[in-house]
């Protein structure tokens, strides 16, 4: 069924998300990076809260967990991990499914950033929510997996519909513009640089991007076409641009 989402800004550079089964009026937050404003952005449009679903641990993506329940009484579900902050009511993982109303998740394990990092995935309305395993020409640092993991996250990312929406949780773009200049030279890469720029200048956001998107210009999703000599395996590939983007000062 068809879903209204609502995006709004947190913290420094972290984006909040609300999404509402428009058939049964069934709430959600994404994460919750900062419980004020998620509590603020849920009386604004006068709605109730009944899940919380997260996608990995970090402070950033979990730590507002607590409070946003008791202000509201929302179920909390995600991977294991999320046990390291605050109890979670339904643990899930690869393969599962969280019904919203009338809407339903496929729950996507795409671990790399961290271990137990899972994704959101709408198949009926083609919306996917990555939490910081793809970002809009970027993607996670790969804090507690392997390289090798991280890329097979990230190709699991890419067979969805070209179409998907994809909300990543960070404000990173014009940064990671920026290194994907420096790494392709690829002209439809630079159109969209050049476009990122001004929408940035103009305060507006570059969240969501399209999986058909990503995949035309990500340097990451590009990876084993980009990295130097083209040997390798692909995750191998991945990891050298992977350690170009985490040095890069651009």
């Amino acid at each position: 069924m068809p879903l209204t989402i609502r995006q709004f800004p947190c913290l420094s550079d972290n984006y909040g998300f609300l999404v509402r089964d428009d058939a049964s009026g069934r709430t959600a937050c994404i994460d919750t990076p900062d419980a004020a404003a998620i509590l603020a952005a849920l009386e604004a449009a006068g709605w109730g809260l009944d899940l919380i679903l997260n996608t990995h641990w970090h402070p950033d993506h979990a730590g507002g967990n607590a409070q946003i329940q008791a202000a509201t009484g929302a179920v909390i579900v995600g991977p294991a991990e999320v046990a390291r902050l605050a109890p979670l009511d339904r643990t899930v993982a690869d393969g599962d499914a969280v019904d919203l109303g009338e809407s339903r998740f496929d729950v996507i394990g795409c671990g790399g950033h961290t271990l137990g990092h899972i994704a959101y995935f709408d198949p009926a309305d083609r919306v996917a929510f990555v939490g910081d395993t793809l970002f809009t020409l970027g993607c996670g640092r790969v804090f507690e997996g392997t390289a090798e993991q991280m890329w097979t996250s990230l190709q699991r990312l890419a067979a969805l519909p070209d179409a998907t929406r994809v909300y990543c949780a960070h404000e990173y773009t014009a940064s990671n513009a920026r290194f994907a200049l420096s790494v392709d030279d690829d002209p439809v890469l630079k159109a969209r640089a050049d476009a990122i720029f001004a929408a940035r200048q103009r305060g507006e956001a570059t969240v969501p991007t399209t999986i058909g998107e990503e995949k035309a210009t990500n340097p990451f999703l590009r990876a084993p076409r980009l990295a130097a000599g083209g040997q390798g395996a692909d995750h191998e590939a991945f990891a050298r641009i992977r350690a170009a983007k985490d040095q890069f000062k651009g």
